[in-house]
C-alpha cells in the first residue's frame, strides 16, 4: 500500500477513536439518568484491498484499509425486560391492595388509639346499667345517648368507606388517562424509531430508551404482552387485547355507573350501541374481574386491576351476606366492600335486636293490658297505637347504616321507656334481654366463617380480619418487592451504565485514538524524508 493510502489507514482510526470516546462520553454523562440503556461500540474492519491471487497461497494477498465504527448498539436482555415487568406489575397489584387495608385500618381508628370501639364500649356500658336499674331515667338517658353515639359514629366510619371508594374511583380514572397517554406515546415513538433507522445508518437509541421506560411504567398499570416486528415496532397487549399497534393505540375509555359514579374501564372498539342508544360494553371490558386471583395464572398483575377489585362495583350493606355464592364471587375479593357489608351487618344486627326487644314488651304488655301505653309512641296516629321504636329508618325499612338514626321521639324523651309494667313492677324482663344481645352468642361475620360470636367479639373479629389480611399482604408485598429488587438488579447489570467500566473504555479509545495519531505522524515523516531528502 502507498504512503498516502496509509494515511487513510490512520484517519480511520483517529475517527473510529473520536466516536467512540463520544459514545463513551454519552454513557458516562447518563450514568443517574433513569431509564437509560447503556450504549456499547462495535467496530469492524474496513473491505480488505486485495494485491493478488495465488492458488498455491494458503490465502490471497490483502492490505487492510482500516477500521471503521460499523455502530452503537443498546445491551438489553429480553427475558430480564419480560420478568422485570410482570413481576413490578404484580408488585404493584399487591400494594395497592395493602395501601387499601391500611386506609381501612386508619378509618376504624384502631391505630390512633379512639377507635369506634369506644362507641360499642359506652352502648354496652350504658345497657348494664340499664339491667342494673331499669326504672332509673338517668340510666334511660344515658342509653339513648350511647345509641345515639353508636349510630353516629358507625355512619361516620362508613362514610369514610364509601369516601374511600370514590377516591379509589377517581385513581381509576387517573390511571386509565395515563395508560392511553403512555400509549400514544409509545405509538408516536414507533413511527420516529422507524423514520430514524429507515436508512440503516444510525440507530434511535435514546428514542428507543424512552420507548423502554414507558413500558416499564406502564406494566406497573396492567398485565401486559410486548412484541417487537420486523421493523422495530413495539405491539403491547394489555389483558390480552391489542393496545399498542404500529401507528397509533386501542384507547381505554370510561363509562360512569348511574347510581355510583363508579368508572368501568372498556375497549371503545369492542363497545356496541343498542336499538335505545344505550352504550353495551359487556363484551368490552379491559378487565375480567371474576376471575380467581392467582399467581400462577398471571391474575395477580397490575395496580388499575387492583384498585377496581379493592373499590368493588357498589355500596356494600349487609343484603351482600345473605348468598354465599355472590359474596365469594362479588363481594368476598374486595377488601373495602367486604368490610362494608361485614360492618353494616353488625349494626343492623343490633339496632334490629335492640327493637325487637321493645317491640316484643309491648306486644306482651298489649296481650296482657289492652290499650296499654306501655313501650308504645305518643306520637303515632293514633296516639299509642304504634310500638315505640329506638332506632328508625331515615327512608324506606332497610335498617342500613347510612339509612340509620334514633327515632326524635325517643330521642326527646327517653323516660318513654319507663320500663315500669302497667302493674308498677319494673320490668327487669326486657331489661336483662337488652343484655342477652351483647352476650349471647348469635352473630357469624360472613357466609364462610361457621363460628357464632357475641356482638362485642364480633367487632373484634371484624378488625382481627382486617388487621391479619394486612400483615398478610404486607408480606406478599415485601416479598414480592424483594423479586422486583433482584430482577432489576440483574437488569441493571447488563443495561445499567459502570461508570468504572465506562472510564476503563475511556482510556481504552483513547490509547487507540493516540495510536492511530502516533502512526500518522510516522508516515508524515517517512513522506517527509521521501520528499525532502530521497528526492532531491
Amino acid at each position: 500500500m502507498s504512503l498516502m493510502g496509509s494515511l487513510y489507514v490512520g484517519q480511520s482510526g483517529l475517527q473510529t477513536g473520536q466516536n467512540a470516546l463520544n459514545t463513551t462520553a454519552h454513557n458516562m454523562s447518563n450514568v443517574d439518568t433513569v431509564g437509560y440503556t447503556r450504549q456499547q461500540v462495535q467496530q469492524t474492519a474496513r473491505t480488505y484491498r486485495t494485491l493478488s491471487k495465488t492458488n498455491s497461497a494458503n490465502a490471497y494477498q490483502q492490505a487492510g484499509l482500516g477500521v471503521q465504527y460499523a455502530r452503537v448498539k443498546q445491551v438489553r436482555d429480553y427475558f430480564l425486560d419480560k420478568t422485570y415487568r410482570r413481576e413490578s406489575g404484580r408488585s404493584a397489584f399487591y400494594d395497592t391492595t395493602y395501601d387499601a387495608v391500611g386506609e381501612i385500618e386508619n378509618l376504624f381508628q384502631e391505630l390512633e388509639g379512639e377507635a369506634f370501639a369506644d362507641a360499642i364500649k359506652n352502648l354496652w356500658e350504658s345497657v348494664q346499667e340499664i339491667a342494673k336499674d331499669p326504672s332509673n331515667t338517668v340510666n334511660q338517658g344515658v342509653f339513648i345517648q350511647r345509641c345515639n353515639e353508636f349510630t353516629t359514629r358507625a355512619a361516620a366510619v362508613y362514610d369514610g368507606l364509601c369516601e374511600y371508594q370514590d377516591n379509589m374511583n377517581y385513581t381509576v380514572q387517573q390511571k386509565v388517562n395515563q395508560m392511553n397517554k403512555y400509549g400514544a406515546r409509545i405509538a408516536e415513538l414507533n413511527q420516529q424509531i422507524l423514520r430514524i433507522e429507515a436508512a440503516q445508518v444510525e440507530k434511535a437509541n435514546d428514542l428507543r430508551d424512552e420507548r423502554n421506560q414507558l413500558t416499564d411504567e406502564l406494566s406497573k398499570l396492567a398485565h401486559i404482552n410486548l412484541k417487537e416486528d420486523i421493523d422495530g415496532n413495539f405491539i403491547i397487549s394489555v389483558e390480552g387485547t391489542e393496545f399498542v399497534k404500529e401507528d397509533g393505540i386501542n384507547e381505554i375509555a370510561l363509562l360512569q355507573d348511574e347510581n355510583t359514579g363508579f368508572y368501568t374501564p372498556y375497549w371503545k372498539h369492542f363497545a356496541k350501541t343498542d336499538a335505545a342508544g344505550k352504550l353495551d360494553i359487556s363484551r368490552a371490558k379491559v378487565f375480567n374481574l371474576d376471575m380467581e386471583i392467582s399467581t400462577d395464572m398471571n391474575t395477580d398483575i397490575g395496580g388499575l386491576k387492583a384498585t377496581l377489585i379493592a373499590r368493588g362495583d357498589h355500596r356494600a350493606t349487609y343484603k351482600d351476606l345473605e348468598n354465599k355464592d355472590v359474596y365469594d364471587k362479588s363481594i368476598a375479593p374486595s377488601v373495602v366492600m367486604n368490610i362494608q357489608a361485614e360492618f353494616d351487618q353488625l349494626i343492623n344486627k343490633v339496632s334490629t335486636r335492640i327493637n325487637e326487644v321493645i317491640k316484643n314488651a309491648a306486644d306482651d304488655a298489649q296481650k296482657k293490658v289492652p290499650g296499654t301505653q306501655y313501650l308504645r309512641d305518643p306520637n303515632s296516629n293514633p296516639p299509642y297505637s304504634d310500638v315505640l321504636k329506638i332506632f328508625v329508618t331515615k327512608s324506606g325499612n332497610e335498617m342500613t347504616v347510612s339509612n340509620l338514626m334514633v327515632g326524635d321521639t325517643i330521642k326527646q324523651s327517653p323516660s318513654l321507656l319507663g320500663f315500669i309494667k302497667d302493674d308498677k313492677k319494673v320490668d327487669q324482663e326486657t331489661a336483662d334481654e337488652l343484655k342477652n344481645i351483647f352476650t349471647q352468642a348469635d352473630y357469624t361475620l360472613n357466609p364462610n366463617v361457621k363460628t357464632k360470636t357475641t356482638f362485642r367479639d364480633y367487632y373484634n373479629n371484624l378488625i382481627s380480619q382486617v388487621s391479619n389480611t394486612g400483615n398478610v399482604l404486607k408480606g406478599i408485598s415485601e416479598n414480592q418487592q424483594q423479586t422486583v429488587d433482584s430482577t432489576l438488579a440483574a437488569r441493571e447489570q447488563i443495561v445499567g451504565v459502570s461508570a468504572d467500566e465506562e472510564m476503563s473504555n475511556m482510556i481504552m479509545f483513547q490509547n487507540a485514538f493516540n495510536a492511530s495519531s502516533r502512526y500518522i505522524n510516522v508516515v508524515s515523516e517517512m513522506l517527509e524524508h521521501i520528499l525532502t531528502t530521497l528526492g532531491r
